[in-house]
């Protein structure tokens, strides 16, 4: 779905959108598509006339487009991807959204202690394939702000119910998902960081049979023995070693570490002092270094042998995918935290139709890194006029009788945007990337001027 031509792209995901008019989800779909086609850029400049500007803000100023009528197209349209899948991993993180602009700012709220910290904070749910490593969609997301004050009532959190408190954004996404996936639920394995490790979210995914993979942050107590969870890796069968990527993050660098893999099946107690236990399979990935990494995963899968160990410890690594995503939806590719609007639900209407432009943004260079999909025709991205205006620009010779593949296409486009590979990595950054792709759309403008001005002559 995300790997097709803009048009088709934007139809697929918005041509259904419930929005009391078929006239406005046909140009929700004229919308989305001259974003994604100009990703990064505003309404005024992807639009192709006077007219289409104007219909495009009517719509973003509709109060009977309603943010979530628009959302729910999209969860919709992934929900239908993801019936082929045989095995989805659910991705899930939270975001925090500054815009740098001042519009609409007064109805915003806050998104830390700060009091000029106005935006709005995200948790998004991204479905990805890991048998093809394919992204499927956004499956959910949630959107709000924090009343100001609320702050410094910290010491009064366990006086809230659970449903009132953020943290209940882990448990509802899932029930969200669960409704529009159906009978797919029982294939998908959400997949969250020590941020999720809430006892009852645990519990409500072990009472649905839904399965996960949590980063543990909590040492807990566990039933039966008198050790605590991190102390417990002593008497957990040995399952070898593992290589783990560490992804690049802050001023952290790139690099592979060895890490050593135990596990068991364990019955942790429930943190409500119920007496209940939680039965779960623990999986520790650690290095032996001093201080060095230490994965301590919780998952409802069973791990019976070592390659069953390894596997949920694979899952884990994926959840870089959903930072990733973050990052293409705001500083990478759709630049959310500059849109303009001058109220905040004009400015949601945006967010959304952004937030789904981002995943196919960040689709089109993931299908340039991945082993499973840089061999695919660059025509799942890119139009024929497009690839070999972008061939003749960077390779200077003759077209091939076959279009190129992807990993070609991703490479260009970064050489093209003025990338040099020099950390030996083979990865472009998101800066890079766009500008090459915006100067791929100057050139496929001007070729087009030229060959309609030839037709006049």
């Amino acid at each position: 779905m995300v790997l097709s031509d803009c048009y088709s792209w934007a139809d697929e995901l918005f041509g259904h959108a419930r929005l009391g008019d078929i006239r406005r989800s046909r140009r929700l779909v004229t919308l989305a598509a001259s974003l994604a086609q100009h990703a990064g850029l505003s309404i005024v400049k992807s639009s192709h006339s006077p007219a289409e500007v104007e219909g495009a803000y009517r719509l973003m100023r509709n109060p009977e487009v309603l943010p979530d009528a628009i959302a729910h197209a999209g969860f919709i349209a992934t929900a239908k991807a993801a019936q082929a899948c045989p095995l989805l991993l659910a991705l899930e993180d939270t975001t925090t959204i500054t815009f740098t602009h001042s519009t609409a700012r007064e109805e915003l709220g806050n998104t830390s202690t700060s009091p000029n910290s106005r935006g709005l904070l995200a948790h998004s749910v991204l479905l990805f394939a890991p048998d093809t490593a394919r992204i499927i969609g956004l499956i959910d997301q949630q959107r709000w702000s924090r009343d100001a004050s609320g702050y410094g009532k910290k010491h009064q959190r366990r006086q809230r119910p659970y449903e009132e408190k953020e943290s209940f954004k882990w448990q509802q996404a899932s029930q969200l998902m669960a409704q529009r996936l159906g009978d797919v639920q029982s294939r998908v394995i959400s997949v969250c960081d020590r941020e999720a490790d809430i006892g009852q979210y645990l519990d409500y995914k072990i009472s649905h049979g839904q399965r996960f993979v949590v980063r543990a942050a909590q040492n807990r107590r566990i039933e039966g023995s008198t050790d605590r969870l991190f102390e417990f890796p002593k008497t957990l069968t040995q399952a070898g070693s593992h290589v783990l990527n560490v992804v690049q993050k802050g001023g952290r660098a790139a690099r592979q570490v060895q890490m050593f893999v135990s596990y068991s099946p364990v019955q942790i107690k429930h943190p409500d002092g119920s007496g209940r236990v939680l039965p779960v399979t623990y999986i520790c990935c650690r290095e032996e270094a001093e201080n060095g990494a230490c994965w301590h995963l919780l998952t409802s899968e069973k791990v019976e042998n070592t390659a069953q160990a390894r596997q949920i410890i694979s899952y884990y690594e994926r959840r870089w995918l959903i930072e990733e995503y973050h990052k293409a939806w705001k500083s990478g590719g759709t630049r959310v935290e500059e849109s303009r609007m001058q109220t905040r639900d004009n400015l949601e209407r945006m967010v959304v139709v952004l937030a789904f432009i981002a995943v196919r943004v960040m689709a089109l260079r993931q299908g340039g890194l991945s082993e499973e999909t840089l061999n695919a025709s660059c025509e799942q991205v890119l139009s024929p006029v497009e690839w070999k205006l972008l061939w003749v620009k960077q390779e200077g010779k003759a077209l091939p009788a076959k279009p190129p593949n992807l990993k070609w296409a991703y490479l260009a486009l970064a050489k093209m945007g003025r990338w040099h590979d020099s950390k030996r990595t083979g990865r472009a950054g998101w800066v890079v990337m766009w500008d090459g792709w915006f100067r791929l759309q100057n050139i496929v403008e001007g070729y087009q001027l030229a060959k309609s001005l030839d037709q006049e002559i």
